[in-house]
């Protein structure tokens, strides 16, 4: 390029969408993991100890924290693929204006 000038790689842009796109679906199976794979029955680990409402409760609210991780991670993961998405389009309509007015 001569100075001056710069250019945007929109398939190197394509592919950072793609695999925005791929983690957001992989993150799926972690999400409904969470969500329905970490339930902590009761009487699991015993019955009528001193302990045995504390370390249920604990369980409850480390699960809750851990489903709203991974939704903050999910949000930031989607709104930066969506706005990565917006730049290429912009990016694609720039070159295609420059195209026409250099014709």
């Amino acid at each position: 390029m001569a100075n001056g000038q710069y250019g945007v790689d929109l398939d190197a842009m394509d592919q950072v969408i793609k695999e925005l796109n791929q983690v957001l679906k992989d993150m799926g199976d972690s999400k409904s993991t969470a969500k329905n794979s970490t339930y902590l029955p009761k009487g699991s680990l015993g019955e009528g100890f001193a302990e045995e409402g504390e370390l249920y409760g604990a369980h409850d609210q480390m699960k809750h924290s851990i489903e709203g991780l991974i939704d903050l991670v999910e949000g930031l993961v989607d709104e930066f693929g969506k706005k990565s998405s917006k730049v290429r389009g912009a990016y694609q309509d720039a070159e295609a204006d420059n195209t026409i007015s250099m014709s």
